[in-house]
């Protein structure tokens, strides 16, 4: 619940930032992923297969297959045993 995947996003430039420009970047979720409470996603990222994202993150960067990431930002804690 309350999880939220921006696509859209904003340069950090000011001038360029006060014309208006915005860009859209695809968020990709691999299969059997496991998302917790309260995740943010930003545009751009990339969620591997059998990933398990802890509540709360915010996640700035891919996240590969098979680990345990969390946090702000989401870093990979551990590798899921097979």
């Amino acid at each position: 619940p309350n999880c939220a995947f921006y696509t859209a996003g904003h340069p950090l430039d000011v001038e360029q930032r006060n014309k208006k420009i915005e860009y859209a970047l695809p968020i990709h979720v691999g299969n059997n992923v496991w998302i917790g409470g309260n995740v943010v996603v930003v545009p751009g990222v990339t969620i591997g297969d059998n990933t398990t994202i802890g509540a709360g993150s915010v996640v700035t960067h891919d996240i590969p297959s098979g680990v345990v990431a969390a946090g702000n930002p989401c870093r990979v804690i551990r590798k899921l045993e097979e």
